[in-house]
């Protein structure tokens, strides 16, 4: 049996039927944040929506063993959509899953399964959890190297043929799948770019950073270009974030604002980045997850390292960007360790669970931190009680070890399976010899 509504399936249906559609890819993540999936004759839809599509869980990163490996695929109807960029005849469209197993339940491990019950949760004390993320990413002339494919800098209105048009028509396709944008522009660093989606609720927007990440690469793969959400690609210029702005509604009200407070930061928010504040070191693992991620949160080049917390600071690790008066819902909680290759399924969970623990627990709010924390010393970031990221996947393993919020957060599945996954990569990059070791060491050792 499934929860989807007979008004949803006959709104597929149609929808297939009126655009010629003739295959529809059914899309899903594994533990990772990689998007997997399999296409579908029209012909299958109906059933599909109704029983689910069976397929091998084993082959997918984090999902099951051997022994257990039958997953079923179950079409979500309210997130159906033509791709714009395949051919209107034969037409192509999409639809995310739900995994579920053979019997019918919800499977623990699916990613998907993973935000939407702890939205479940948040949804019993009364809350709404809206995300808006700042999708940063480079186009290089192909996956072999780094070279940008233009050479310009931060807000640059110059035509970057073909960079700036594949931005534009990365927008284009995005709204007419129906992910709204809300800005989009020439990032720091030669090759890079900023695409920011449009706030919506958490659920909504990871389906939309996994479509949107399909999108931006596959666009550039049929320019002839490449296009990479690496944190660190190139050593010496910023590295690639994905800023996540957060705030939770009850109805239609912002539960972060508060007229009276003179930044219009409610108790509540503040809790909120108290939560944040106290479990950064330990969800990093989530918002980090590979080992280059590091290489981007480090001193110099705009990427938080330092956990704090101050309004409109650029430096701190959350950021509570300016109140502009009438606009009450504008009031959110920046959040800037995230990277764009993280799972935004785990990362939108463990993000809000820090933050539903602050509010919970009453965790008390640190003191905001002005100025910038990189030209103070480590005495006086100590005396302030300024603590640091993990600086290594490695460290940021260890604490996730450690964390009782990330085993809640994400289910014993699901915590076990990434951090043996994670412990397998720092294992075999701790093992590797690196070509900087070769250039640094060889001639004189």
């Amino acid at each position: 049996m499934t929860n989807r509504s007979s008004e949803e399936k006959e709104y597929v249906l149609r929808t297939a039927r009126d655009n010629d559609v003739e295959f529809i890819r059914l899309w899903f993540t594994d533990i990772l944040g990689q998007l997997k999936g399999f296409a579908l004759n029209v012909d299958d839809l109906e059933d599909a929506i109704e029983r689910g599509v069976g397929f091998d869980g084993s082959a997918i990163e984090g999902y099951a063993r051997i022994e257990e490996s039958d997953m079923r695929a179950l079409p979500d109807p309210t997130t159906f959509a033509l791709l714009p960029w395949r051919p209107r005849q034969n037409a192509v469209a999409s639809m995310f899953c739900d995994i579920q197993t053979p019997y019918g339940e919800p499977f623990p491990g699916d990613p998907r399964q993973v935000l939407k019950r702890n939205l479940a949760n948040l949804a019993q004390l009364g809350y709404t959890y809206y995300v808006g993320p700042e999708l940063e990413f480079f186009y290089f002339q192909d996956n072999q190297n780094t070279e940008p494919l233009d050479s310009y800098g931060y807000y640059d209105q110059l035509s970057s043929q073909p960079a700036a048009d594949l931005r534009r028509n990365t927008v284009l396709n995005l709204s007419e799948i129906g992910i709204p944008v809300k800005y989009s522009h020439h990032e720091g660093a030669p090759g890079q770019h900023e695409i920011d989606l449009q706030y919506t609720d958490a659920l909504t927007m990871a389906d939309s950073v996994m479509t949107a990440k399909l999108v931006i690469k596959e666009l550039a793969q049929l320019s002839g270009a490449y296009a990479s959400f690496m944190p660190k690609p190139i050593t010496g210029v910023n590295g690639s974030g994905m800023h996540v702005h957060q705030s939770l509604f009850q109805g239609d009200t912002n539960a972060f604002f508060d007229a009276d407070d003179p930044q219009h930061l409610s108790l509540t928010g503040r809790q909120f980045i108290a939560g944040l504040i106290r479990h950064a070191p330990e969800i990093s693992l989530v918002t980090n997850q590979w080992v280059n991620s590091y290489k981007r949160l480090v001193p110099g080049f705009e990427a938080p390292v330092y956990v704090s917390w101050d309004h409109q600071n650029r430096s701190d690790l959350i950021r509570i960007p300016a109140y502009k008066p009438g606009f009450d819902n504008s009031i959110r909680v920046e959040y800037r360790a995230p990277d764009p290759a993280c799972n935004p399924y785990l990362a939108f969970s463990v993000l809000l669970a820090a933050g539903i623990k602050g509010i919970q627990e009453q965790y008390p709010v640190p003191p905001p931190v002005e100025g910038n924390m990189f030209r103070m010393s480590q005495e006086e970031l100590s005396a302030r009680g300024i603590s640091s990221l993990p600086g290594t996947l490695g460290e940021a393993i260890s604490l996730a070890e450690q964390s009782d919020l990330i085993r809640e957060t994400l289910g014993e599945p699901t915590c076990s399976s990434l951090i043996r996954n994670k412990q397998i990569e720092w294992d075999k990059y701790r093992a590797t010899v690196t070509d900087y070791e070769i250039r640094n060491y060889l001639p004189q050792l």
